[in-house]
């Protein structure tokens, strides 16, 4: 079939440049119009359900709300972990399905269940809604809003927290939400604007007003009246009744009831004014400044680079018509930004890689025209492999470029050895007598059949070494299987090519009498390196066990070696920017923590690499981030200088070592999320003790930290801040409220307006709605004696509340975490400096010597050690199976065991060069290196297939004796050999090098492996394969 394909090629020359030439202008056309991103969709299946609670306590949360949305959704199917976290008046619920599951399937099952335990729910709960559909790494752009004092004129008055607020909410969040592409806006910061209608108790029991009588007009007094139509002079009118008002005082001026003749009103019995909400759940800030934050988050499978340009867009627009005062920052955080270094990188790898490639094969063939053949497939392949990844629904990211990037030597191998015997035979063909000379097209045809099969096999065999790639579930899987596709399709791209064009090339750029008298003798470079190969390998085959012993010690260090690396899961990415957590104890006022944030910042800010900060405390409403208000995160871009991005971060470290009571947790935004993604938790470590006593468990998460606070290597340990905070709980007097009248609902009324604030209604303002809401002043219950003074309605009467009521001062928990139904507490912490499996296996160690858990408690490790555990587990068991089938194909081809077996000596020749690579920079197998050692093992086989094939053509066809076939064979494809090997090698350099740059981190420890091992493999191939074979076929006779 293949001789077929080449022979209708040579045929129908013209179709197939035609051909080619519509690829190229497809592929072309697709490369610029293909959705970019910065890695594939990482995106596990997971739909959050979100729950207002009106204050419960988490105690009560985690009892009413938390467990019977937790129970309904546990037993769903293809569900595969429930994590919960129940806060003050908060409940939010992560259901992770199996890798695979369609969301929208996972999402309809999610709301049957909900649909159910909806109505099982408090009357005073909310109703469950599940959150945008967004993935791990949609939170794209962080936008800041400030006012700047400096810019407000004298006659105009200066933008204020609540006006930023208001235009975040109602001008700019609404424009953003409308933008195709976006999943969710979250506004935190400045203060949320509302009506209050603050009751004083004291004017309400002079007045003889009730709380119910309030409520009863407060509930209905901004709706407006309908009065039906009236039909006058032919004309037809609506008759509304417009009650509404967005006036506070006209509000105030509302009448509660009726004394004798006087009309008591509400601004008699309290303060009616615009004023922001409390409790406030969160603030922000930019630069140590107080400003409102916008965080855009985009839906699945959208372009990031495209929308951001479509909100930069937007945000210029609104720009204009914003108060002059306020300035808006669209660069606190761009995920764009990573995405745009990171292609660039990738890019620039891809073309220096292609330059070194152009210099090997001109330095070898010193001819253009071989070169430019040669060279055709390399665009050709990879606007193929762009155009293939495009109908196959995937996108353009760091991981499909960089697959094309260490596939970039290997496209022009089969071109390379198709090219160098056509050269050769057209050579050989034009020094025959003309009488004997064949047309050009029988002798490419012939030359290109000759080297087809051993090429097609050995292309086949690298495509096995990457099948294991596919078998990685999980995260690592969803990011480097599109690696392996864009890799495979390359290399089979390049196949077709070399099966197709190549020849019709040559036909066309060999056929030339001019070139007559260039193809006569090989370039000087191959000369040159066949006169010291020849002399090298006389004396290789002179001494054969000093070579084969040195060679095996070589392999013997190497393995032993290769058990002393460090073992890690990816390396760490160079996202230009910090996410930095600063948490106190919970019970700490959103003022204090606010303040903590501020010197967080102010220290940052004295690093000269960080540009610029903005800071989030506590959360925004319905943000599935359940952060309480001691807990700060903080955004640092920065720019590198002259000190590494490891050197910046110890230096943040240790500035922020100096506050006081804060736990420091140093990231970036996009590991941050995998982590979180991984095992719950913003940290590569996660150490999950379960249990069901909260306090027994801070307590024994602590003892663990102190276990394994010394471990060199392990930073930021800190223990999850599950513990008690003050609570005031108010229980009635069953029987003293019977006595006075007031029941259960009322006194609940009671507690809930008074001191908690109700939302009665809602205020129209220019397109805009506010809360009306109604709460006892602050200055009423500003002290637990204020409160135990309010009156209650008691049958006509007013009694203190303390009489109803005991009102004490207790502690309860501020957060509680479960894990599939379980209570759990985390202790967390990040690897610095030290692999990742070395650290966990000293904390493993540790623990079990030192800490004694309590009956029913036990530990799971979570995090990118799981993973990493999981993902070698799976590639060690396929690459034996990859193993096995390339020593069928190799069977297969020269059916012959024993030299499938030579060829297969190349794994340990180029398992050398891997290890001691990789030792000389990173020292740890990561898995991006695993891989890089299974697809090197493939590569390596084609140098030993282009050895033993020609060796046994040399033996069976031309009756050539055995040593001098050796001789000859292995200086005939020292050129093709060399080339294909050089080409791949050098093609890897720049990934290799440039591993701190954003995009390389994943390529870049399979660059180094892979140029390692082709560097020892073909230099090691060149004499061990040759004395390998002699010794086995000694016994035949020359």
């Amino acid at each position: 079939m293949l001789n077929k394909i080449i022979y209708y090629s040579l045929h129908n020359r013209l179709v197939v440049l035609i051909c080619s030439l519509l690829l190229m202008i497809a592929g072309t056309y697709t490369a610029f119009h293909t959705d970019v991103d910065v890695f594939p969709d990482l995106n596990a299946p997971t739909v959050v359900i979100m729950t207002e609670a009106n204050g419960m306590a988490p105690e009560e949360v985690e009892r009413l709300v938390t467990f019977p949305v937790e129970t309904a959704v546990n037993g769903a199917m293809d569900v595969r972990r429930v994590r919960s976290s129940s806060t003050t008046g908060f409940s939010v619920v992560w259901v992770e399905f199996d890798w695979g599951t369609d969301i929208y399937r996972a999402r309809q099952i999610v709301s049957e269940k909900l649909a159910v335990v909806s109505e099982s729910l408090p009357e005073n709960v909310g109703k469950p809604t599940l959150g945008p559909q967004s993935s791990i790494l949609g939170e794209m752009m962080i936008i800041g809003l400030t006012a700047d004092d400096s810019k407000s004129g004298s006659r105009i008055a200066p933008t204020t927290q609540m006006d930023l607020r208001t235009i975040a909410d109602w001008t700019i969040r609404p424009r953003l939400l409308s933008t195709g592409g976006v999943a969710q806006v979250a506004v935190i910061g400045g203060d949320i604007k509302e009506y209050q209608i603050l009751l004083d108790p004291a004017r309400m029991k002079h007045y003889g007003v009730s709380l119910g009588e309030v409520l009863a007009v407060t509930r209905n007094m901004n709706r407006n009246a309908n009065g039906g139509v009236l039909y006058e002079y032919d004309n037809e009118y609506i008759i509304r009744g417009v009650l509404s008002t967005a006036n506070a005082e006209e509000i105030g001026k509302g009448v509660v009831k009726i004394v004798g003749d006087f009309p008591v009103l509400l601004e008699n019995i309290a303060t009616v004014k615009i004023g922001s909400k409390s409790p406030k759940l969160g603030t922000a800030s930019e630069r140590a400044k107080p400003a409102v934050l916008i965080t855009v988050t985009k839906q699945p499978n959208t372009s990031t680079i495209d929308l951001t340009e479509k909100l930069d867009a937007i945000m210029a627009d609104l720009q204009k018509n914003l108060p002059a005062d306020v300035h808006v920052s669209t660069d606190i955080f761009r995920q764009s930004r990573f995405i745009d270094s990171s292609i660039d990188n990738v890019k620039n790898s891809l073309f220096e890689g292609s330059f070194f490639v152009v210099i090997v094969l001109f330095l070898f063939l010193m001819n253009i025209r071989t070169t430019v053949i040669s060279l055709v497939a390399l665009p050709l392949s990879l606007l193929v492999s762009i155009l293939t990844l495009h109908y196959m629904g995937l996108t353009i990211n760091t991981m499909s470029l960089g697959g094309m990037a260490i596939a970039i030597g290997s496209l022009v191998d089969d071109a390379i050895v198709d090219v160098e015997n056509v050269y050769k035979r057209i050579r050989e063909n034009h020094l025959l007598p003309s009488d004997q000379q064949r047309s050009i097209l029988e002798v490419v045809f012939d030359a290109s059949r000759e080297v087809r099969m051993p090429i097609l096999n050995s292309t086949l065999i690298i495509v096995v070494s990457f099948v294991p790639l596919f078998f990685l579930s999980g995260m690592e899987g969803r990011m480097l299987v599109p690696l392996g596709i864009a890799f495979i399709v390359a290399l089979f791209a390049s196949t077709v090519v070399a099966l197709t064009l190549t020849p019709v090339l040559c036909s066309y750029l060999l056929n030339r009498k001019s070139t007559d008298k260039k193809v006569e003798k090989e370039a000087w470079v191959a000369r040159k390196l066949k006169e010291l190969y020849g002399k090298a390998l006389n004396g290789a085959l002179a001494h054969k066990n000093m070579v084969l012993g040195c060679t095996i010690g070589l392999f013997l260090v190497a393995l032993g070696m290769f058990f002393t690396l460090g073992r890690s899961f990816l390396p760490p990415f160079n996202e230009g920017s910090f996410t930095i957590n600063v948490s106190s104890l919970p019970g700490i006022s959103l003022e204090e923590s606010d303040e903590m944030g501020r010197r967080a910042e102010e220290l940052l800010m004295q690093v000269p690499e960080i540009q610029t900060v903005a800071r989030k405390t506590g959360r925004a409403e319905l943000d599935e981030h359940a952060l309480g208000v001691n807990v700060s995160e903080i955004e640092a871009p920065f720019v590198l200088k002259d000190r590494s991005r490891d050197a910046v971060m110890n230096d943040v470290r240790e500035k922020l070592s100096t506050i006081s009571g804060a736990n420091i947790e140093i990231g970036q935004p996009i590991s941050h999320r995998i982590d979180a993604m991984l095992s719950g938790t913003e940290a590569n470590i996660a150490i999950k003790l379960f249990g069901t006593d909260l306090n027994l468990m801070f307590t024994v998460g602590n003892q663990i930290k102190e276990a394994i606070q010394g471990i060199p290597g392990l930073v930021d340990l800190k223990v999850e801040q599950q513990i008690e905070r003050p609570q005031l709980t108010i229980t009635p007097k069953r029987e003293l409220m019977a006595q006075y009248g007031i029941t259960l609902p009322e006194f609940e009324e009671y507690v809930n307006v008074m001191l908690g604030g109700e939302a009665v209604s809602q205020v129209y303002d220019n397109g805009k709605t506010f809360d009306l809401t109604v709460k006892t002043s602050d200055e009423s219950r500003a002290t637990m004696e204020d409160i135990r003074n309010l009156m209650i309605d008691a049958g006509g009467k007013k009694v203190p509340l303390s009489y109803v009521a005991e009102i004490r001062s207790v502690t309860g928990p501020n957060t509680i975490n479960r894990e599939n139904v379980q209570r759990k507490i985390v202790i967390s912490g990040n690897v610095s400096e030290r692999d990742l499996r070395s650290i966990v296996n000293e904390i493993q160690q540790k623990i079990d010597a030192s800490i004694q858990l309590p009956e029913g408690y036990h530990i799971e490790y979570g995090g990118q050690f799981e993973s990493e555990q999981a993902a070698s587990r799976t590639l060690l068991l396929t690459s034996l199976m990859s193993l096995l089938v390339i020593f069928l194909l190799l069977y297969n081809e020269f059916k012959n065991a024993k030299e499938s077996g030579v060829i297969l000596l190349n794994l340990p020749l180029a398992l050398i060069g891997g290890v001691f690579i990789l030792k000389l920079t990173s020292g740890e197998v990561s898995i991006p290196a695993i891989i890089g050692f299974i697809s090197l093992f493939g590569i390596a086989t084609r140098n030993g297939m282009l050895l033993i094939s020609h060796y046994t053509h040399l033996r069976t066809v031309e009756n050539v004796p055995l040593k001098q076939a050796v001789l000859q064979g292995s200086m005939d494809r020292l050129n093709p050999i060399l080339m294909t090997a050089l080409s791949s090698a050098l093609a890897l350099i720049p990934l290799a090098l440039n591993g701190d740059l954003p995009g390389n981190e994943i390529q870049s420890p399979m660059a180094t492996v892979i140029l390692g091992g082709l560097l020892t493999s073909t230099f090691l191939n060149g004499f061990i394969i040759p004395i390998v074979y002699l010794l086995m076929n000694k016994e035949d006779k020359e």
